[in-house]
C-alpha cells in the first residue's frame, strides 16, 4: 500500500490542457469545478492556472496568446518552454470530450485528497491530549470537504475571486428574507455563512422569535431548519410549534381550532382537560407538524464539536440546511476553566467558523446583563451583552429584544416588539417593530 503510487491520470490532464489550447471556448465548460490542484504535474498545474487567469480576464486561450503572455510574464521557461505546450497541441484531436476528461481528473484529485485526509486523521488520533469530539468533529469536517468537493486554497488571484463572484450572483445561493419586513430592510436577511446574534433579558421572547424565523424559513424557502435547545426539551419546543401553526392563515381551509401556548400545560396538569373537539383539532396540528423539515436536539451539554456532527449529518441526510438556531449561548459556555468570557469566547468562534465552513446561516441567542434595569431608559445596548467583546467582534449581526410592556404594564406599546438591530456588518442598525402575542408564541409584521 505504502510504494503504490498516488492515483493520477498524466494522460487526461494533457488532454484536457491541449483541448482548451485548440478550442478556447472549452475552459468555459470545466472551470467552475476543475480545480488546479486536481492537476498531478506541477507543470500542468501552472498552466491551467494561466489559462484560468486568461479566461477570466477575458482572453483568448489559444496556443499563441498563451505563449506570448507567458513569454511576455517571464513563464515561458518554468511551464516547460514552447515545445511543452506544442506537444500538448499535438497530442489533442479534439476537445469533445474535455467534460468526461475533467471528471477523471477530479476523480484521481478525490483520492489523493482522501489519502491525505486519512493520514491526518491518523495523526489526530494520536493526540491524546486533545478532548475526543474535538477529534471526531474535525476528523468529520476533513472528510465533509473532500466529499463536497470544498478544496479551497488560502490564497487566489482576483481574477480567480471575481470570476467566482459573479457566478456566485447567478447561482442559487441567495440571501433568505427572514420575513419581516422592517427587519429585513436592516439586514436583508439570513446570508449562508454568517452569524447571527439575538439577545435580550429574560421573557422577552427570544426563543418565539427563533421558532418564528424558523418556521418563516421552512414556509417560505422550503428549506430544513435544525434547532439546538440546551433551555427547553424538544417536547416544551413541540407545543410551542403547535400553537403558532394553529394560527398560521396558510392551514385555515383545514379548520385548526386555535391552541393557545399554555394549554397543553393546562391540560397534563388535571386543571382544564382538553375537549373532544381540541383532540381533534390537535391531530391535525401534529400531522402537519410532522411534515415540517424541522430537527430539533435538546442535548443540554452539547458543545460546538457535537453541533458540527449532526448538521453535516442532516446535510447529508437533506442536502441543504437554511438555518440553524442555537439556544443560548451561555449555556454552551461552562465556567471549567476559570474564565467565562474566556468559554463564551470559544462557543462564539467556533458557531462562526461552523457557520463558514457549512455555508449555512446561524442564529444564535444570548442573555444580555442584568445592568438595564437599573436604567431609566431600559432599552438594551451592544455593551450590554454578557461578556460583549468577543460576541461583538465575531457577530455579522446583533439584535437586541425589547418589549416595553414587560417594564411597564400602561404602555402605549402593548404587544410590540422591538428588534434593534445593533450591528449589521452588510447592513445598517435601526429599530423593526413587529407585533408580539405571547398567548400563541407568534410574531407578525405591524401593520402600517
Amino acid at each position: 500500500m505504502i510504494d503504490k503510487l498516488p492515483p493520477a491520470n498524466i494522460e487526461a490532464e494533457e488532454a484536457i490542457l491541449g483541448g482548451i489550447l485548440l478550442d478556447p471556448i472549452a475552459i468555459s465548460r470545466v472551470c467552475e469545478y476543475l480545480v488546479p490542484d486536481a492537476f498531478y504535474a506541477s507543470s500542468h498545474k501552472e498552466i491551467y492556472q494561466i489559462l484560468l487567469r486568461l479566461h477570466h480576464q477575458g482572453k483568448p486561450t489559444d496556443l499563441l496568446t498563451v505563449i506570448d503572455w507567458l513569454h511576455d510574464a517571464n513563464l515561458l521557461i518554468k511551464i516547460g518552454g514552447r515545445n511543452k505546450l506544442v506537444s500538448l497541441l499535438h497530442h489533442t484531436v479534439s476537445a469533445i470530450n474535455i467534460d468526461a476528461l475533467a471528471e477523471l481528473v477530479m476523480d484521481k484529485y478525490i483520492r489523493r485528497r482522501l489519502i491525505g485526509v486519512s493520514s491526518e486523521i491518523n495523526q489526530l488520533a494520536y493526540q491524546i491530549e486533545t478532548d475526543l469530539p474535538e477529534i471526531i468533529e474535525a476528523s468529520q469536517q476533513k472528510l465533509y470537504q473532500v466529499s463536497n468537493q470544498e478544496f479551497r486554497t488560502n490564497t487566489e488571484h482576483n481574477s480567480t475571486i471575481a470570476c467566482h463572484a459573479y457566478s456566485n450572483l447567478a447561482s442559487n445561493k441567495p440571501i433568505y428574507p427572514t420575513g419581516f419586513q422592517e427587519l429585513d430592510k436592516l439586514i436583508i436577511g439570513f446570508e449562508p455563512g454568517t452569524l447571527t446574534i439575538i439577545a435580550g433579558r429574560p421573557s422577552m421572547g427570544k426563543s418565539m422569535i427563533a421558532m418564528n424565523l424558523a418556521l418563516g424559513m421552512i414556509q417560505n424557502q422550503n428549506l430544513p431548519v435544525a434547532i439546538f435547545s440546551l433551555e427547553m426539551t424538544k417536547m416544551q419546543l413541540e407545543y410551542r410549534l403547535w400553537s403558532a401553526i394553529s394560527i398560521n392563515k396558510e392551514y385555515e381551509p383545514i379548520q385548526i381550532r386555535p391552541l393557545k401556548t399554555d394549554r397543553i400545560r393546562r391540560h397534563r396538569s388535571g386543571y382544564n382537560p382538553l375537549s373532544e373537539c381540541e383532540f381533534t383539532s390537535i391531530v391535525k396540528i401534529a400531522n402537519i407538524s410532522s411534515e415540517l423539515p424541522l430537527y430539533i436536539n435538546d442535548s443540554r451539554g452539547i458543545a460546538v464539536a457535537g453541533i458540527a456532527s449532526e448538521c453535516r449529518q442532516i446535510l447529508a441526510r437533506e442536502g441543504e440546511l437554511g438555518l440553524v438556531i442555537v439556544d443560548y449561548l451561555q449555556m454552551m459556555a461552562p465556567d471549567t476553566k476559570g474564565n467565562r468570557s474566556y468559554e463564551l469566547g470559544d462557543v462564539a468562534r467556533g458557531l462562526y467558523k461552523l457557520a463558514g465552513d457549512l455555508g449555512v446561516p446561524i442564529l444564535a441567542l444570548s442573555q444580555i446583563s442584568r445592568g438595564v434595569e437599573g436604567r431609566n431608559n431600559k432599552r438594551p445596548m451592544m455593551s450590554d451583552l454578557s461578556q460583549s467583546g468577543i460576541l461583538e467582534m465575531v457577530a455579522d449581526n446583533i439584535i437586541l429584544a425589547y418589549r416595553d410592556e414587560y417594564y411597564d404594564r400602561e404602555t402605549v406599546d402593548k404587544g410590540i416588539l422591538e428588534l434593534i438591530v445593533a450591528k449589521a456588518r452588510h447592513g445598517e442598525t435601526g429599530t423593526a417593530s413587529v407585533l408580539f402575542d405571547s398567548a400563541y408564541g407568534i410574531i407578525r409584521n405591524a401593520q402600517r
